[in-house]
């Protein structure tokens, strides 16, 4: 069984080397055999161990490779962990990833860079399942920054595209400032505990050895860490640029999986959450905020993605309202029956993109439904459970969170969620309404839609079942389902939150009040793009100010370009130009004066100190020139200087006399 563990992760891995190095020449359109097959192979593994797991849960099944890093007292293994917590992640990732993998066969057929989609959509997975894996804060980090990086390579896969390369870019500097968050958490969780294995770590906090001081700060910068990854204000702007992406990558990354991993990553660290109460109100009034927020935006966009693309953000916002009100095992199932109902409503919108060659805008649409009806027949059922409208999928783990924000007297939080729940249903239906319904919009003489093939049509259909069953099958009774019984088993040693047993009163109202707010939404939708879809033009007129703001996404992204993204780029170019001009001016002058003292020592030394030393020399050899005429080797020439000498002297004397 342990072996099976690794090999999930590792399948995919091997597709993304074989890929990488021979996709592009020998495999080409063929690449999705690896892609494909090593993503269903790792499911097939996944859900025998998943199973193994359902068996016994409170066995969970660890599997350590080797000792990772030791360092003095620092030291973390190479250790995957599967529990009913990971269990649960990894059926939504695999089984998801599966489906959005034979997806992609038909969506991305013909692009000349198929065999590097595969590779980065798997080697996606790779990194994922690397994250709800691991048995320490570390490699779970390893995973996240993993993710990370392919976050950025799938956004910007169509790089020619100067928007697609930006959301790229965008993208991956939010997220590094959520990363620090993270990295800080694990120098403290490391500094406090004297590891980074969850179950010393959460030992450690279940014998209170973590004062509440300490666990805010761990518990805030985590959070810090999931405001990033999963989208939450203020570092959501990355996710709804995010759509430049081909729309397998947004149903994976952006809605499925990646965006959830924050959620994953505080649910996991429940027991450290625990202890800080300040931090769990900060999480649930920031995700109720970012519920509202979001969910406001998505009413008058039309970009069907871009709809998606908020709707997104809102619900994120509803997993961390749960978890911040005590409710982790709910904000977990919401995790998983968004997967099931967004991803479907993505690969959606791909279909009805790929059907109106790539026109995303939604006032270009209309009258779909007797083109695409089996698109439109699964979209309107995910519709139907993201707008919570029971008994769908969406409804259970919705309500639930509601409910837990009530019932612990979070009243303002309880609010702003079904405000959000409105809003939710109105822009889901009215994009229903203007995509499917209604006149053609469109040049029907330009633009003739068709229905996908059967590769993308399947995968819609059996998240459409998902989303219609998943949540009764496992979510009845509420907040007590098998769903809830089965994640307990991880928490069994960290004392979660108790759990509110289902009543009549005053759940029923409460699920009845929820029931009637969607559909609210949904009359309301209708009432405008049905009924009279004049209405809400008349109204953005009306109100042009609120419109303009909702349409704009209340400026935040030209507030944050204003007031963060020119200064930073104004002060390093300052600091640049410091740089240039006074420290490279310094070095250079520096240099300057050496090379001219330098030139100065060399001239002196050539001239004057050389030229002494070879003055000398040149009056040595010159006179050993002149004395060596007189060393002829000749005696008679000897003898005849000798008698001259003897002569001159001679002759000195006598005149001297």
């Amino acid at each position: 069984m342990k072996v099976l563990v690794w090999l999930i992760p590792i399948l995919p891995a091997v597709a993304v080397l074989l890929n990488g190095l021979l996709g592009r020449r020998i495999l080409r359109d063929k690449a999705h055999y690896l892609g494909v097959g090593s993503v269903g192979l790792a499911l097939l593994c996944a859900l025998i161990v998943i199973l193994r797991v359902i068996a016994d849960p409170q066995h969970p099944i660890e599997a350590k490779l080797y000792p990772w890093i030791f360092a003095g007292s620092f030291s973390v293994d190479m250790g995957l962990m599967v529990d009913s917590l990971s269990a649960v992640m990894l059926f939504v990732v695999c089984g998801v990833g599966f489906l959005v993998h034979v997806y992609s066969i038909g969506y991305m057929h013909g692009d000349p860079s198929y065999p590097r989609f595969f590779t980065y959509l798997n080697l996606f997975m790779t990194s994922m399942l690397v994250l709800v894996l691991a048995d320490n804060y570390l490699l779970m980090f390893v995973g996240w920054e993993g993710v990370g990086l392919c976050s950025y390579l799938l956004i910007g896969f169509w790089y020619e595209r100067r928007s697609a390369s930006d959301a790229g870019k965008k993208a991956f500097i939010v997220n590094r400032i959520g990363d620090a968050g993270f990295i800080l958490a694990m120098a403290l969780i490391f500094w406090t505990t004297g590891s980074l294995a969850y179950h010393d770590v959460f030992a450690a906090a279940a014998d209170h050895q973590i004062t509440t001081g300490i666990a805010t700060a761990i518990t805030l910068l985590l959070f810090i860490g999931a405001m990033g990854k999963s989208a939450q204000i203020p570092l959501y702007v990355w996710l709804p640029d995010a759509m430049e992406g081909p729309t397998p990558v947004s149903a994976l990354i952006h809605a499925a999986t990646m965006v959830t991993a924050g959620v994953y990553m505080v649910v996991r660290s429940q027991a450290l959450y625990l202890l800080a109460p300040i931090s769990m109100d900060v999480m649930a009034g920031i995700g109720a905020f970012t519920a509202l927020f979001a969910a406001s935006i998505a009413l008058v966009q039309n970009d069907i993605k871009r709809v998606l693309a908020y709707s997104t953000v809102s619900q994120l916002g509803y997993m961390f309202l749960g978890c911040g009100v005590g409710a982790f095992t709910s904000g977990l199932f919401h995790v998983m029956t968004h997967a099931f109902f967004k991803g479907l409503l993505f690969l959606g919108a791909g279909s009805v993109i790929h059907a109106m060659h790539e026109e995303q805008d939604m006032r270009r649409m209309g009258g779909l439904r007797r083109h695409i009806r089996g698109t439109y027949d699964t979209m309107l059922l995910a519709t139907i459970a993201i707008a919570g409208i029971p008994p769908f999928a969406g409804f259970w783990s919705k309500d639930e969170i509601l409910a837990s924000a009530i019932k612990g007297g979070h009243v303002l939080w309880w609010v702003l969620g079904l405000c959000a729940a409105f809003m939710t249903s109105f822009y889901m239906f009215r994009l229903i309404f203007m995509t499917f319904r209604g006149e053609e919009r469109f040049d029907t003489e330009q633009v003739h839609p068709h229905e996908s093939p059967p590769s993308m049509l399947q995968p819609l259909r059996i998240l459409a079942v998902l989303s219609v069953i998943g949540g009764v099958i496992v979510g009845i009774p509420p907040e007590n389902g098998l769903f809830h019984k089965f994640v307990a088993h991880a928490f069994h040693n960290q004392g979660e939150h108790a759990v509110h047993a289902f009543h009549f009163w005053p759940d029923v109202p409460l699920m009845l009040l929820s029931t009637v707010i969607a559909l609210g939404g949904l009359y309301l939708a209708y009432l405008f793009y049905i009924q009279d879809p004049e209405r809400p033009k008349r109204l953005a007129e009306k109100f042009a100010f609120a419109y303009e703001t909702l349409l704009n996404k209340y400026y935040i992204d030209e507030f944050y370009d204003a007031y963060i993204v020119r200064p930073v780029k104004w002060s390093t170019d300052a600091l640049w130009s410091v740089d240039a001009r006074v420290v490279d001016g310094v070095v250079n002058g520096f240099g300057a004066f050496t090379r001219l003292y330098a030139n100065w020592s060399g001239i002196v030394d050539r001239w004057v100190v050389d030229g002494a030393v070879n003055g000398v020399g040149t009056v040595i050899q010159s006179g050993s020139r002149a004395f060596r005429l007189i060393q002829t080797g000749v005696v008679q020439n000897y003898l005849l200087v000798m008698a001259l000498g003897l002569f001159v002297f001679a002759t000195i004397y006598l005149i001297a006399l």
